[in-house]
């Protein structure tokens, strides 16, 4: 079973993340793994939302981005020191399936 929504991991989480996200059936892809490292927060956003995926990071810089109101296909955030590997996988997977990607556009989640 394949999730609905497609995910695009910021630079400051580990690709492990990714890899282990696929395993569970969701299309993941971390920046180290697309080639972007060093892009600004705004071309991430902008790659993220023209491929239809949401962003997960833990970037507060994002969160003001939402909040400013720049477009995307939306954001899911999470504190780096508050949760382990585990927790980001397991959060991860179960938003991944459970909405959709129009639920999502321009949307905020917090894990």
């Amino acid at each position: 079973m394949q999730a609905a929504i497609r995910v695009y991991i910021d630079e400051n989480l580990s690709p492990k993340i990714a890899e282990q996200l696929r395993l569970r059936g969701v299309d993941a892809v971390s920046v180290r793994e697309s080639g972007g490292l060093g892009d600004k927060d705004r071309d991430h956003l902008a790659r993220a939302a023209r491929e239809g995926r949401v962003l997960v990071t833990a970037d507060a810089d994002f969160l003001r981005m939402a909040a400013e109101g720049v477009a995307h296909a939306g954001i899911i955030y999470g504190a780096l020191d508050d949760h382990t590997l585990g927790d980001w996988v397991t959060a991860l997977e179960l938003i991944c399936f459970v909405l959709e990607p129009d639920e999502m556009v321009n949307r905020v989640e917090f894990i």
